[in-house]
């Protein structure tokens, strides 16, 4: 894989209100957990660029974010430790959903992760649970 592929760009990151809505708001949204985690999917009709909500020409084919809630940790130093170690293992493993996603032209994927636990997880233990989260989205997409 190239050193490309592996980055996490802007258009990655689900940042619309709409979308968001979109993705908790209605029903049609599927959840998991992997526990410290819990992803919540939902496979949506791709908006065209002229058309796109967020004005953004290029979305990618799966967008995602992070939520760590505020009464699992007062600190902001350490919610934004967990969301770091989620992105960062969102960064390694995402192309096994998005390989999935290459066959559905016209369809985009939306992903929230949601952090459970109320103690901190070392790295390699986010990173599998984030790799196994998205290898069954993949499957099930």
């Amino acid at each position: 894989m190239d050193k490309q592929d592996e980055r996490l760009r802007k258009s990655e990151r689900l940042c619309s209100k709409k979308r968001i809505d979109l993705l908790f708001g209605t029903g049609g949204s599927h959840a998991m957990t992997a526990f410290p985690l819990k992803a919540v999917y939902r496979l949506i009709d791709s908006v065209p660029a002229s058309s796109s909500p967020d004005g953004d020409p290029e979305t990618a084919s799966v967008q995602m974010m992070v939520s760590v809630p505020k009464r699992h940790f007062r600190r902001a130093v350490k919610r934004n430790r967990v969301k770091r170690q989620i992105r960062e293992a969102y960064r390694k493993h995402k192309h096994s959903v998005i390989r999935h996603m290459d066959g559905q032209a016209g369809k985009q994927l939306l992903i929230a992760f949601i952090w459970l636990s109320d103690e901190l997880s070392d790295t390699a233990a986010v990173e599998q649970q984030v790799g196994s989260l998205l290898q069954r989205i993949g499957e099930r997409v």
